[in-house]
């Protein structure tokens, strides 16, 4: 077993600095082992207050030596147990204890800056908690508490301490103030009460802070700073949660959001205490990643150099190891401006310490390896020296000594030659003003620019300040660095004016620029991909200024890395939905998601990393994911009134597009729900309802989940038009009636339609019945002729219903993509194949005889040439694509996509295709009758 005693882990000693103080300390402790004691006397010798407190807590010493750790518990432990008279003594008795252990333990190197930080935030805990309660109980005693008694003062009758800045993050120093946030649940109390429980509130808070702030004969126990609370200079010192989040909601500052960052319920009911942190999440941790927090955090370094005075070049003596150049604070707002850039979309990043915070910055790409090696150490070496700073006389100072003996005391304390420890500090000082100053430098540099001749219409640019975007002085200034870069991108365009124009639409449509701006401004490679975006894709364009969070996850780290495939994005959703337990947060979160992995595939596809047979299977997973992870959530929510789902529960069958796995940008989804009660009448739970309604209710509420329009849009349509009977039929049907009225009613073009439908999500045994359903219905080969002839038939309807616009109308029309896909579903319902994919129908028809091998071939490339078309037009534009308007970008991007020379030879091809396809289709399908036909 590891020896947990001080002596067994002595790993440095300071040197001696008074000779005829170390040998007062030794004869002291004249018990302790020769170690222990060369440690007590040398650390005495260089700290007149560690030499006080010997004096006075020696026996404890004594003892408490043999385990640090258990003595210190116990410390705190004995706080707790104060009794109100003796309370004030015994807190200060158990600060000079802990002091003087975590001082031995710090300076022989036994404990880590942690557990060194750690000891000193476990005892302000355990004091804050101990001065609270008996604050609270005079106030209860007295009955100003309404409905309080003694038994609520586990809780703190529902008021709870926050411990901010360093004493949240269990970083707190040798001689730290500690900053308190007082509030408290206003809900515990009947409205008419509120103002006598804050009034006990605000006395006991005061009782609390005096005692431990007032100086005694035994001296104090912290200096306690309540000034970190909404407008301290109006506001009562504890105040009511839900004032707070108002304040914080209207009138929050930047500093405040950073304050947060630290935020811990130290004291109190920490249960509510962490419901207030969730509540004020959105305020802390913006959803969209936050590049305005680098000007801001930049801002309040320039402001507190300016105050204190702590401009020039670092010289040592007198600086200030926490505020001046290359000091603790410029680690700690590095770090805090990192997780406030990226800590919305990454929980991962909300770590309260300095260090901590580091790592996972590093482990997250947010900074390099290298970086965060170096400040840490920097960190620790710089909060050592702070330390050792304060040990001397108690004090809060952070200013290095200004005389060569103060600095020869601290060169003793730290064991190490005066002017080697001179040149360590100026060296990691330096260092780390240079590594802060390059990270904030960076992102005020102005964006270079090439020179360009081209002169752009002076009345488009005049237009730009009058946008939504632009009005705000702090967004038009942004956008003014930015101006020249987004020109010279434009200007090296194929068709400046045109992209100029297309700019110009995307700008307009913007709601807000400070964030988008500043995201821009710190990472000027975005401005290629912009002014790509809104040249080639109207669309697109329209999307990113309507959303232009989505630019967000092009920096992300994984954009443009390999797609993760379907199952891993629902595992991705489900977690990213398992963060929130609001179900209307939980919906806006989904199309948050989705929409950034949607502008994902976009962006892709137009800059040619993937094809569109690509494109559209990432859609179609996007979509399937979503129903997959949100399905179970409404269900949840839905069962919370009405009770678990009746029976085996329901499945969602996808249709159309959907079913067979290929989507385009802009595809709504064709689905079923299908249930089986399974003899069961109705539902169990508040409000029961019976089984058919249960269900109507929820594919109702699932389709509301999809389509509303919230905060963050809608995710998708939804046409359910292809259930039993469409819009005349109920919403949900039960599994008995779908397999009846496949078997037994069902139209052709209905089976055709099953020939795609596939379940997306749904209990698994439910799935397979209803796919055994979907098999059993298509396994058996259908009539040639009657299959044949309905396909006509419903050809002549579509031809009489629409004409397709020209060549780059796609989808419906003679020989193009609806037409193939009708006679494709033929083949697999006459071959009984139950096929799903397009060329496996084809397949089916041209083994049956239907079409030789080589019409198959046709046939098949057509179609792929016209679902191609198709999904690069969606993501163009939502409008007919018109060869007249769509801009040179877009074309070389439909070109492209098509493996085309121009736009001329591409129409002239495209219509051979539908043509020859045409062809094969009339021949293979009956001739009808005049009657028929009309």
């Amino acid at each position: 077993m590891t020896d947990p005693s001080l002596a067994a882990r002595i790993t440095r000693c300071p040197r001696i600095y008074h000779r005829e103080r170390a040998d007062d300390a030794a004869a002291l402790v004249p018990d302790l082992a020769p170690e222990l004691r060369d440690l007590v006397s040398a650390a005495a010798s260089t700290a007149p207050y560690l030499m006080a407190l010997l004096e006075k807590e020696a026996d404890w010493l004594a003892e408490a030596v043999a385990n640090p750790e258990a003595a210190l518990r116990a410390n705190c432990e004995a706080a707790a147990t104060c009794a109100p008279e003796a309370l004030a003594k015994g807190l200060r008795q158990g600060k000079r204890r802990m002091a003087l252990m975590t001082a031995l333990a710090d300076l022989g190197g036994a404990w880590t800056l942690e557990e060194v930080t750690g000891a000193l935030t476990d005892y302000a805990d355990a004091a804050c908690g101990a001065a609270l309660r008996a604050g609270l109980a005079a106030q209860i005693k007295r009955g100003k508490l309404p409905g309080m008694s003694m038994d609520d003062l586990a809780d703190c009758a529902g008021m709870v301490v926050f411990a901010m800045g360093k004493m949240g993050a269990r970083e707190l120093n040798y001689s730290s103030d500690i900053d308190l946030i007082c509030l408290f649940d206003e809900t515990r109390f009947a409205p008419d009460d509120f103002h006598a429980a804050r009034s006990a509130f605000i006395k006991a808070t005061r009782a609390m802070s005096g005692t431990l702030s007032d100086i005694t004969a035994d001296g104090y126990v912290f200096r306690t700073d309540l000034r970190l609370r909404p407008d301290p200079a109006v506001t009562p010192v504890c105040i009511a949660m839900e004032a707070a989040e108002r304040y914080y909601e209207s009138l929050g500052r930047t500093w405040e959001r950073a304050a947060y960052i630290k935020a811990r319920p130290a004291v109190g009911d920490t249960a509510a205490g962490e419901a207030f942190l969730q509540t004020m999440r959105p305020f802390v941790w913006r959803r969209h990643l936050d590049f305005a927090a680098i000007q801001d955090a930049h801002d309040m370094r320039l402001a507190i150099r300016e105050h204190k005075g702590l401009g020039g070049p670092i010289t040592l003596p007198g600086h200030d190891m926490k505020l001046g150049r290359g000091g603790i604070r410029e680690i700690e707002f590095f770090t805090q401006t990192r997780q406030l850039i990226a800590g919305g979309r990454d929980p991962d990043l909300r770590s309260r310490g300095t260090l901590s915070g580091l790592e996972v910055l590093a482990a997250k790409n947010w900074i390099s390896p290298e970086a965060a090696e170096t400040l840490g150490d920097h960190y620790r070496a710089h909060r050592t020296v702070e330390h050792r700073l304060q040990m001397v006389q108690d004090a809060q100072t952070h200013a290095l000594p200004r005389s060569e003996t103060d600095f020869e005391r601290l060169a003793c304390m730290m064991d190490m030659d005066t002017q080697a420890l001179k040149d360590d500090l100026h060296r990691r000082l330096q260092a780390v003003h240079d590594l802060i100053e390059s990270f904030f430098a960076a992102s005020r540099e102005e964006p270079q620019s090439a020179s360009t001749d081209h002169a752009f219409d002076t009345s488009v640019l005049d237009r730009w300040p009058s946008y939504p975007a632009l009005r705000s002085e702090r967004g038009a200034d942004i956008f003014g660095r930015l101006k020249p870069l987004l020109l010279d991108r434009l200007a090296q365009s194929a068709k400046p004016d045109e992209g100029l124009l297309a700019f110009d639409g995307f700008l307009a449509g913007l709601p807000a620029g400070v964030q988008f701006f500043s995201l821009l401004r710190a990472n000027p490679q975005l401005g290629d991909l912009l002014v790509d975006i809104v040249a080639t894709s109207p669309a697109l364009a329209v999307h990113l200024s309507q959303n232009s969070g989505v630019f967000d996850a092009v920096i992300g780290g994984d954009f443009f890395s390999d797609w993760p495939g379907q199952d891993r994005l629902t595992e991705m959703l489900h977690a990213h939905l398992a963060q929130e337990a609001d179900y209307e947060l939980r919906l806006d979160g989904t199309r948050r998601w989705a929409r950034e992995w949607h502008f994902r595939i976009g962006v892709h596809l137009l800059r040619g990393l993937i094809d569109a047979a690509t494109a559209s299977v990432q859609y179609a997973e996007l979509a399937r994911a979503v129903l997959q992870a949100l399905w179970p959530v409404v269900v949840d929510q839905f069962a919370s009134r009405h009770g678990p789902p009746p029976g085996r529960g329901a499945v969602i069958l996808g249709m159309g597009s959907l079913g067979a796995g290929r989507l385009t940008p802009t595809s709504d989804l064709d689905m079923l729900v299908i249930y089986d009660a399974d003899g069961v009448e109705s539902s169990e739970g508040r409000k029961p309802l019976a089984t058919r309604s249960y269900y109507a209710r929820l594919t109702q509420a699932m389709i509301t989940a999809m389509t509303a329009p919230m905060s963050q849009g809608k995710l998708y349509d939804i046409d359910m038009r292809l259930r039993p009977s469409g819009n005349q039929g109920p919403v949900a049907t039960s599994l008995a009636s779908f397999e009846s009225y496949q078997k037994e009613q069902a139209w052709v073009w209905e089976h055709l339609a099953l020939t795609r439908a596939q379940v997306i999500v749904g209990p698994a045994e439910l799935s397979r019945d209803v796919e055994a359903v979907r098999q059993d219905v298509l396994g058996q080969a259908a009539p040639r002729a009657k299959v044949l002839g309905e396909v006509a038939r419903m050809r002549e309807r579509i031809a009489a219903a629409r004409s397709p616009a020209g060549p780059l109308d796609a989808k419906t029309g003679a020989g193009r993509l609806q037409d193939i896909e009708l006679f494709a579903q033929a083949g697999a319902l006459i071959g009984g194949t139950g096929a799903r994919e397009i060329d496996a129908g084809l397949a089916a028809a041209r083994a049956e005889g239907i079409i030789d091998p080589s019409e198959e071939a046709t046939l098949s490339a057509t179609y792929t040439s016209a679902f191609t078309l198709i999904c690069a037009a969606r993501l163009l534009t939502a409008k007919k694509l018109d060869a007249e308007t769509m801009g040179q970008a877009g074309a070389q991007f439909l070109c492209r996509v098509m493996g085309c020379e121009d736009l001329a030879r591409l129409e002239s091809q495209l219509q051979s295709a539908y043509e020859a396809a045409a062809t094969i289709i009339t021949k293979a399908l009956p001739v009808l009758p005049a009657k028929d036909a009309e």
